[in-house]
């Protein structure tokens, strides 16, 4: 056998050797479970709440008429600037105006009532100082003298029945003017007219215990906004008075806005701000807006985030990393035992040994569970407390392959796809 053969036979060994090799480590490699990792790293996080709502003037005043009848004036128009005092509207003051009159003519007869029954009580003072001493000089009877001290006893009593008629009707009087004086209907505020439901020649109706009145107009100071934003009960725990908030308004997409809580609701609403019946639990939150636009107008949409937590450099780590599981039921079984079934005081117990944690992609490939305890979440990111060290990797997915892991499970980490996934999104 020549050399030039010899050596021939050797590179296909060779040649074959390699095929072999390479073959294994692709069969090796297809094996492996092909997984996106990221690195623990500190990271500004915001905490915050999302909520949407209506926006509604902090002063508004739905004006009702405190009296009955056709609206005669309308002197506004929905849109427009008053001031307090400015004329709103005029209802019909005639028979208002009458009885103030009547009453006022029934006063003044009660005045000379009580001059007559005046002039008649001096009488019977005469009359019984007269009678008095005739009867000392034993001119009148007993009986005369009894009648002219029962004739000043009734002008007395008329007198003061007289005064008691004459508060009466003094009473009636005010009643009456202050009917008269409300059917002029001023502003109560500074403001603009946000709603007119009426019109001229329409009736005002007055509300009563079980029916409300007729709301005339709506007056809102616009000056002061807020935005009564519906936040879900499993927020409001996280939700203070004094939060900082940005609000965006569907009017003004390009431009947002800064808030304030101010107030926060004890009870559940019933109905959502578009009026319809809310099936979900929440809780109205209002937010003032800081500089708000000079044509903003109560009903705008607003939606909105209240900060609730900030961190400025916490120890973070993508959200879909997280994995609840128990830990137990993550190692691979060595064996093939039967598992033998739970009883539901098991299950339940196994229920609570559940806990949170991340799989850490180990130097030699493999992965381990880790149990953590997580702090405050942004959008994609929360704050990691414990169990975790700045560098160290992570499995962020995908979804799929964190179901399927177990403790110790080699992986082959290929962030290629969610580098390129993460350029097409942004």
């Amino acid at each position: 056998m020549t050399t030039r053969i010899k050596v021939a036979i050797g590179v296909a060994v060779a040649l074959v050797l390699a095929l072999v090799v390479y073959a294994s480590i692709r069969s090796r490699d297809k094996s492996l479970v092909r997984v996106t990792t990221a690195k623990v790293a500190k990271a500004p996080l915001v905490a915050t709440v999302n909520c949407n709502g209506r926006v509604q003037a902090k002063t508004k005043v739905d004006i009702s008429s405190q009296v009955m009848g056709q609206i005669v004036t309308l002197a506004v128009v929905e849109g427009e600037h008053v001031k307090k005092g400015d004329l709103l509207l005029q209802i019909d003051k005639v028979q208002y105006d009458a009885g103030a009159q009547a009453t006022q003519a029934g006063l003044d007869a009660l005045f000379a009532q009580r001059e007559a029954d005046k002039f008649t009580r001096e009488q019977a003072e005469r009359d019984l100082d007269r009678t008095k001493k005739n009867f000392e000089a034993h001119i009148e009877s007993e009986q005369n003298l009894q009648k002219a001290q029962l004739a000043l006893d009734s002008g007395l009593a008329n007198e003061r029945a007289d005064e008691r008629r004459i508060e009466q009707a003094r009473a009636n009087l005010l009643a009456n003017k202050d009917s008269l004086k409300k059917t002029t209907i001023t502003s109560p505020i500074d403001g603009i007219v946000t709603a007119k439901p009426v019109e001229a020649g329409e009736n005002a109706i007055v509300g009563t215990m079980n029916n409300a009145g007729t709301v005339l107009l709506t007056v809102s100071d616009m000056s002061i906004v807020e935005g009564e934003m519906e936040v879900d009960e499993t927020d409001i725990p996280h939700v203070k008075v004094g939060q900082k908030a940005k609000l965006a308004f569907d009017a003004y997409p390009d431009k947002k806005f800064d808030g304030v809580v101010t107030e926060i609701g004890g009870s559940p609403i019933t109905k959502s701000a578009l009026g319809t019946d809310s099936s979900a639990v929440n809780f109205i939150v209002k937010v003032q807006v800081e500089s708000p636009p000079s044509n903003i107008r109560p009903g705008f949409s607003v939606s909105g985030k209240i900060e609730t937590d900030r961190r400025a450099a916490a120890l973070a780590i993508p959200i879909p990393a997280l994995v609840v599981a128990d830990p137990a039921s993550l190692e691979r079984p060595k064996g093939r035992k039967p598992t033998p079934v739970p009883t539901p005081t098991a299950a339940a117990a196994e229920k609570k040994k559940d806990v949170e944690g991340v799989f850490v992609v180990k130097k030699d490939g493999t992965v381990d569970f880790r149990p953590i305890k997580t702090g405050i979440s942004a959008d994609l990111q929360t704050e990691v407390l414990e169990g975790l060290a700045d560098g160290e990797e992570i499995v962020t997915g995908p979804f799929k392959a964190l179901r399927s892991l177990k403790i110790g499970d080699r992986v082959k980490v290929d962030n290629a796809a969610a580098g390129l996934d993460a350029a097409k999104s942004s």
